[in-house]
């Protein structure tokens, strides 16, 4: 990939457009070594070998995981989304279905916020009386 990352041109984009798919880049590399290590985890014969790999295949998921997280705090409909998909039981599909169709009812769906805010939706104590 490279520099060659942008679909637009570098100078135009905005630096937080920039961190942004710097980010989706790193998730994209952390779940293809992720890939990779399962691949030879499943055909490795040495033990300690093995071991030292999911050492390593936890650290890679560990970072996705990171990555997923940023992503997501910046993108406040993506999280209203996974939370309606992510550990929950039932049907996976069913579920994104519904999390999506609640998340944008009614609702501008671009997603992304070039502001974000940092609270993550807790809100402010300021101006609460003891």
């Amino acid at each position: 990939m490279g520099f060659d990352q942008y679909h637009e041109p570098a100078g135009e984009l905005s630096a937080e457009t920039r961190t942004f798919a710097r980010m989706c880049a790193n998730l994209t590399e952390e779940a293809e070594a992720i890939g990779w290590y399962e691949q030879r985890i499943s055909l490795e014969p040495d033990a300690a070998a093995r071991a030292i790999m999911n050492d390593s295949l936890g650290e890679e998921f560990k970072h996705f995981c990171m990555d997923l997280e940023f992503l997501l705090r910046r993108t406040p409909l993506w999280r209203e989304i996974a939370r309606g998909i992510l550990f929950r039981d039932g049907d996976i599909v069913e579920n994104g279905e519904s999390a999506e169709a609640a998340a944008t009812a009614g609702r501008d769906t671009s997603g992304r916020s070039e502001d974000p805010d940092p609270s993550l939706g807790i809100g402010s104590l300021k101006g609460l009386e003891s």
